[in-house]
């Protein structure tokens, strides 16, 4: 049985004291100092327990917990915290916490106590042979900044894999190089270097692996480590700032000058995008092909288009193609919409309109709702919806998306009581999708409209569709979401937090994206 105890303080008088209390009880113990230490110790020796400090040093406690009970190796480590249990690092949860000046012998019997109980029966925990300190984890939980600082504190040598869908639907992957520490190469696609790292670094979701293995490159990145983190991060600081005013990845540009006018002398960058811009006019395409990092190709044409040296369009280029009015949807995505109404037929709605299903947790949920999708262009709600006081137990119109000139999507508000459940395969019926809608704790949410989370998902083609309203410092647990959520995936689930507001119309842009059949 596994009775090894693996004390990560950064007191380490402390955490001596503890460890000496530990092995008088015979229990096998090792002290470390620091985060990256013990998560390096825990993949190698798998203690059954792990007695950390809440203020551990370059991994703090909590977060310490999270990134070993998300990988499947460290999952079954039972935590014993150290801190104040006034401050915001004790994390919630079942863990027991201890005060930082608890008695060792005191640290050590609760230590004893967890095996008593929890150990009886149970194997010991081995390391594998081929087990060499490998992660797994969700980028949501630990960004790769914090991954590859952790690398590079801990002298890491290996590949880190990441896989996410992007805003289309479509799976993306990349690598990041390793060796001592130090970022050899990144790939996202045919993307390399320097400029595949930033954009690999704005990943918010997907996964991560890392397998430890010797790595040798021809051509390597030849900027610092943390001097790369650092510019990866005040991109991601500057993207969030000024999202809403980028131009969009699906728009396309057109020069407004000759080329003759400029002057002879300008800005590498600039030159570099009026040159793609000869062969290129998607914005996503000039991204692509320029060699500086994407933050800073989209900031240039931002300034181009206000400077008034570029037009902006957001259709596809062509004689037909109209501009669509809310700006929201390209004539294609207009076009599929078009296509599946007369395919479908009526959709409950006016003829020229699909129908969302739309069901919310609470009366805050459908408050939020209003504000933050009231936002977007295109959109028209009712003045109930504005104000957030539609009646919970009504079926009610909250309002219109615009999807271009002629069609559009109408929200229709389905109640979420148990008495309402015979209505909800009648207003789904011809829906273009149910988009469930939560906010507060996720378990509470869960439970009010578990049921009809249930209902919808068994209906015939039903598409379904969660959204997440986080609050100021909410943050959604992957263990919490697998929990709650059954269909959890990538292209069904949005975290939006309210109080970026440009993140959150990122995502309500993206949702909208992929609602549409």
């Amino acid at each position: 049985m596994n009775r090894s105890v693996l004390i990560a303080d950064g007191n380490g008088a402390r955490g001596s004291r503890i460890a000496e209390a530990c092995e008088s009880l015979g229990l096998a113990s090792r002290v470390v100092s620091h985060g990256a230490a013990a998560l390096e110790t825990a993949l190698a020796e798998v203690p059954a327990v792990l007695v950390v400090e809440c203020d551990l040093p370059l991994i703090d406690g909590k977060k310490l917990g999270e990134i070993l009970h998300a990988n499947p190796r460290t999952q079954s480590i039972r935590l014993l915290f150290l801190g104040d249990r006034s401050a915001e690092a004790i994390p919630a949860g079942e863990a027991p916490v201890l005060g930082p000046s608890a008695p060792p012998e005191d640290i050590a019997e609760s230590v004893r106590a967890m095996l008593d109980e929890h150990g009886e029966g149970e194997p010991e925990v081995e390391a594998e042979e081929d087990s060499t300190g490998a992660i797994e984890g969700q980028l949501a939980q630990l960004p790769l900044t914090d991954l590859l600082q952790l690398f590079h504190v801990s002298r890491k040598t290996g590949i880190v894999s990441l896989l996410r869908r992007n805003y289309r639907g479509e799976e993306e992957s990349g690598l990041v190089l390793v060796s001592g520490g130090e970022v050899l190469q990144a790939e996202a696609g045919a993307v390399h270097g320097e400029k595949a790292l930033f954009r690999l670094i704005g990943w918010d979701r997907g996964s991560f692996s890392f397998r430890p293995q010797p790595v040798v490159v021809e051509d390597r990145i030849q900027t610092p480590t943390l001097s790369l983190l650092r510019e990866g991060r005040r991109q991601i600081e500057e993207w969030e700032r000024l999202a809403r005013h980028m131009p969009p990845m699906d728009a396309h540009v057109t020069l407004k000058i000759q080329t003759a006018s400029l002057p002879n002398v300008i800005h590498p960058l600039t030159q570099e995008v009026l040159l793609v811009l000869e062969h290129y006019s998607r914005i996503r395409d000039v991204v692509d092909h320029c060699a500086h990092p994407d933050y800073q190709v989209l900031r240039m044409l931002h300034t181009l288009i206000r400077r008034g040296m570029l037009s902006l369009r957001r259709d596809v280029p062509g004689p037909t193609g109209a501009p669509s009015q809310a700006g929201l949807f390209s004539p294609s995505q207009a076009s599929r919409l078009h296509e599946w109404l007369q395919r479908d037929g009526s959709s409950g709605a006016r003829s020229s309109d699909a129908k969302l299903v739309v069901a919310f947790s609470s009366s805050d949920a459908c408050r939020e709702f209003g504000r933050v999708v009231g936002r977007l262009p295109g959109v028209t709600l009712n003045e109930t919806t504005k104000a957030g006081e539609v009646p919970p137990d009504l079926v009610a119109s909250l309002g219109r998306i615009a999807v271009d000139n002629e069609t559009g999507i109408e929200f229709v508000q389905v109640p979420v009581g148990e008495r309402f459940a015979p209505l909800w395969p009648t207003a789904a019926h011809g829906a273009v999708a149910v988009l469930l809608l939560l906010a507060g704790p996720l378990s509470v949410a869960m439970r009010s409209i578990g049921q009809i989370a249930d209902a919808m998902r068994a209906l015939p083609r039903s598409r379904v569709f969660h959204l997440l309203l986080l609050e100021k410092g909410q943050g959604i647990a992957p263990e919490a979401l697998r929990e709650n959520i059954s269909l959890l995936d990538d292209t069904s689930l949005f975290l939006v937090p309210l109080e970026n507001e440009g993140k959150a119309g990122i995502l309500l842009r993206e949702m909208f994206g992929r609602i549409l059949p």
